[in-house]
């Protein structure tokens, strides 16, 4: 069966994913905000799985993480939420986190679950290539999850070819060398960064990720790459004005 991830990257359009931290700004909010962000045209969303040591996230998502921990969020209570997701929702989600949450819950009972409930793929930042290429790519495989692996300007060409070689659905391409949530705008040298990873002609589409927030950043992030990632600018918005207008901060991107 083709994974829903791959179908949407065929679509003739540039793609827009939202992450938002799972249990945020209250426990029981995550149901309501992924119907609501496929409600008004959003094509993949990330469900951010808190984690108490979040290295690469900047300071905006490390709040979210924290708060939604103190709120109670943990892999089990995430699945019991989302556990008939499917009924309500038909776009791609993809849960993003660290390897230690998978890792304590045991790896291949975390697979199995996204599975059942109906998740496409997964983002672990932490997890290496080499890592799980050697120990994990078949359990993946098995219960057909799509591994998401991030790309940086600091990544070698040949390093990019490894992972466009090992990924079946899309790589992350990480528009800066800092945290989440920084910067205005794309300079120059995210520019040419882009248009060096284009030449390349990967044979997976590419969605940028950091310092997307508005109509301008996304244009300007999806020129060479087939779609952006919007995470902080959403959790402020969600931090400022609930998850009750997302129709607003949609339409301020597209």
């Amino acid at each position: 069966m083709s994974n829903r991830i791959n179908t949407k990257l065929k679509e003739d359009k540039k793609l827009l994913s939202i992450y938002f931290t799972a249990g945020y700004p209250s426990l029981n909010d995550t149901v309501q905000i992924i119907e609501d962000l496929e409600k008004n045209g959003v094509d993949m969303i990330e469900i951010g799985l808190p984690f108490s040591d979040p290295l690469a996230d900047g300071p905006t998502i490390q709040e979210s993480s924290t708060a939604a921990l103190h709120n109670g969020m943990t892999t089990e209570t995430l699945f019991q939420q989302i556990k008939d997701i499917r009924k309500s929702v038909s776009i791609p989600l993809i849960i993003m986190g660290y390897f230690n949450p998978v890792l304590q819950y045991g790896v291949e009972a975390f697979c199995q679950k996204c599975q059942e409930i109906g998740i496409d793929g997964l983002i672990l930042p932490d997890l290496p290539l080499d890592v799980y290429q050697e120990e994990y790519e078949a359990l993946f495989k098995k219960y057909g999850l799509i591994n998401v692996f991030l790309i940086t300007p600091q990544t070698s060409n040949e390093r990019i070819a490894e992972i466009d070689k090992a990924s079946n659905g899309f790589i992350y391409m990480v528009s800066t060398a800092s945290v989440t949530g920084s910067k205005s705008g794309f300079g120059k040298e995210q520019e040419n960064y882009f248009e060096r990873i284009a030449a390349m002609n990967l044979k997976n589409p590419q969605i940028v990720g950091f310092g997307i927030k508005d109509k301008e950043t996304f244009t300007q992030a999806t020129k060479t790459a087939k779609g952006a990632i919007i995470g902080s600018a959403f959790i402020k918005f969600l931090n400022s004005s609930g998850p009750k207008s997302i129709s607003q901060f949609v339409k301020k991107i597209r």
